[in-house]
């Protein structure tokens, strides 16, 4: 099974909700080249964002494309249709070349009764000891658990197919990535379930080069991982382990490669994700989002006066219409509201005090992660401002793209892509 247009080893996804770091971006996938690594960036925006913000996502397309070409970039680049359906698939088929197709709400649909007997018995090789190169024990799966399993996600994955078939037909097959992602459910999948899901995807031609599965603890937006990190490294290698299995016995594509969603801020997971990178050589694609949106705030803070002023009144904001805000990303977050200093007292903080509290460094007393999270969901009230706060975006854009890029590069890039940890500087 090919794919044309290749995503290539190490990516990763760059959010940038107010279409503005685009270049920051870029250079600091340009730093690892310096430091002798290929990482390929992918702009991702979901249609709940675009929402909004009020945004198009043409508009990301034109970032990246400007960035490109003002940076002379002549490395591939990829937009990212973010946790796009059937639904909402329309208005980013023109400008994105990357389609991240969500059927998490279908897993535990049952599939029609007959299409779950021919998966059964067409792949009796999924039965019993199933060894894995890479894999310390065989996978052992009875008759009744591939028909429990078959039944939980052959719903999902023949809404996969819908999907990637209308997408095929407006871009033309290969002209596209696909990933799927199952992330954003209440179990994770174990290794058996995945290997399922793959074998699954491979009878419906669908050319996966990413997956996203939901992998043990907690992935909250823009803080550490939060879970046995020992459990997630075994996970994470037995999972590559099964994707290699099964681009050898299916004909997925070659470059199929996991994909670690709300990957932003994953501090204490990213060694084992390099390691296992590494013993297996290869590749893998971490999504992150909102931890741009959070370096425009800490620039703002640091550019002081009208910046300074409109980062405390986007956290006032927020702090009045905190339940309002957590309620869509109630599965996402774990904030505690009495960790939430009270506007009134941050009012008078210093910019210095401001980014203590916001930065994500798990070495500073100040670090706030509960401040972190609210203002983490909080860009609806950014975007209700209007031009106020973009023209302070443009007005302090260097001081802005500084973070953005130090943020990307030293606290993301690095450590894993070329295992080095910022923590340990």
């Amino acid at each position: 099974m090919k794919s044309n247009l290749e995503l290539p080893k190490y990516s990763i996804g760059v959010g940038d909700r107010f279409a503005h770091q685009a270049k920051a971006q870029l250079e600091a996938c340009m730093q690892a080249e310096e430091d002798g690594l290929e990482v390929i960036p992918v702009w991702n925006k979901s249609n709940r964002e675009h929402t909004i913000i009020g945004s198009a996502p043409a508009s990301t397309r034109v970032a990246a494309d400007s960035a490109a070409k003002a940076l002379h970039w002549r490395k591939p680049y990829f937009c990212d249709a973010d946790h796009i359906g059937l639904a909402t698939v329309d208005r980013f088929l023109d400008p994105c070349d990357f389609f991240t197709i969500d059927v998490a709400d279908f897993i535990g649909e049952p599939a029609d009764q007959t299409a779950i007997d021919a998966f059964v018995s067409e792949h009796s090789e999924l039965l019993g000891e199933v060894r894995i190169d890479g894999m310390d024990q065989p996978l052992v799966i009875q008759i009744s658990f591939l028909k429990k399993i078959a039944c939980k996600f052959l719903a999902a994955v023949q809404q996969a197919s819908a999907i990637y078939q209308k997408i095929a037909s407006h871009k033309g097959p290969g002209n596209f990535v696909t990933e799927v992602s199952m992330d954003e459910t209440d179990s994770p999948q174990t290794p058996a379930e995945l290997l399922i899901i793959l074998a699954a995807a491979a009878d419906k031609n669908i050319p996966l080069q990413t997956i996203a599965p939901k992998f043990s603890g907690r992935f909250n937006k823009g803080v550490d991982y939060v879970g046995d990190v020992s459990q997630f490294e075994r996970e994470f290698s037995n999972d590559i382990a099964v994707i290699a299995h099964a681009v050898k016995h299916y004909g997925l594509p070659h470059n199929l490669k996991l994909s670690v969603h709300s990957g932003s801020d994953k501090f204490s997971i990213y060694p084992p994700i390099h390691r296992a990178i590494r013993k297996f050589d290869t590749g893998v694609h971490l999504k992150t989002a909102g931890t741009t949106w959070l370096e425009e705030l800490i620039g703002l803070a640091e550019a002081g006066g009208e910046g300074l002023t409109l980062a405390k009144e986007i956290y006032e904001q927020a702090y009045a219409h905190r339940d309002e805000l957590c309620a869509p990303y109630a599965t996402v977050i774990d904030i505690d509201p009495a960790k939430l200093p009270d506007p009134k007292e941050l009012a008078g903080w210093s910019y210095r005090q401001y980014i203590a509290a916001l930065r994500h460094d798990p070495r500073s007393h100040a670090y706030n992660s509960s401040l972190r999270q609210l203002l983490h969901i909080a860009f609806k009230i950014a975007a209700k401002m209007g031009r106020r706060y973009l023209d302070l975006l443009e007005l302090h854009e260097g001081v802005i793209a500084r973070n953005v890029k130090e943020n990307l590069y030293q606290r993301h890039i690095a450590p894993v892509f070329l295992g080095k940890n910022f923590l340990e500087d």
